[in-house]
């Protein structure tokens, strides 16, 4: 996956609590093998009517907020099922961060298995983040996992809290599966040697 260092971006304020994942990533929108594609149908009966027409009001049509890659949203973020695709939607339409001063446990260890940031400030700091996102044009934050810091440039400093096992395969874009093979030399080399593997071999070699 891709490492995360610092990243710096246009911050879109969704002020809502208890965002589930069904709203991240409606059911109807699961059917895809890929982790890719979910983008467009992220938040998509708030972003459109039934009839598939934009709904104006909603933040992500705002001008403003289009191409954000950092979202600060209320309390209990990424509550109800257990669904990656909402993680996968998320990166998928171009977020890196997300901010919030909760989040479901099981979507926050999605996130990270995917490379994607969650951040938890405290809800005084979230509500600073949203005022300024929602009053200042072009409002940015820099978020970098190394300092575990966040800043605008403008007066609005905050530091958070990562697991450090987190942090280290953030930092070196290291998912289940590279962290299974950095030990890919030792793995071969008992897979050489072990009695199960010469039967094995020896029985797909057999004559029929």
């Amino acid at each position: 996956m891709q490492p995360f260092r610092k990243h710096t971006g246009t911050v879109a304020p969704l002020d809502r609590v208890n965002v589930d994942t069904d709203q991240i990533i409606p059911k109807q929108f699961l059917k895809r093998i890929e982790r890719t594609g979910f983008g467009q149908f992220l938040f998509y009966d708030w972003r459109f009517s039934p009839d598939g027409q934009e709904i104006a009001s909603f933040v992500l049509h705002d001008a403003r907020y289009r191409g954000a890659t950092i979202l600060v949203a209320g309390k209990n973020f990424g509550c109800g099922s257990s669904r990656e695709h909402a993680v996968w939607a998320l990166a998928d339409y171009g977020f890196r961060v997300v901010i919030a001063s909760s989040f479901a446990d099981i979507f926050a260890n999605n996130s990270l298995k995917n490379g994607f940031l969650t951040v938890c400030l405290s809800d005084k700091q979230v509500a600073e983040v949203m005022r300024r996102a929602r009053e200042v044009e072009n409002y940015q934050l820099s978020v970098d996992l190394e300092t575990l810091s966040i800043e605008d440039g403008s007066g609005f400093v905050a530091k958070f809290v990562l697991d450090a096992f987190a942090r280290h395969c953030m930092l070196n874009g290291l998912d289940d599966i590279g962290l299974t093979l950095q030990h890919e030399a030792a793995i071969a080399a008992y897979e050489a040697k072990h009695p199960v593997r010469a039967e094995m071999k020896a029985i797909a070699t057999r004559p029929a």
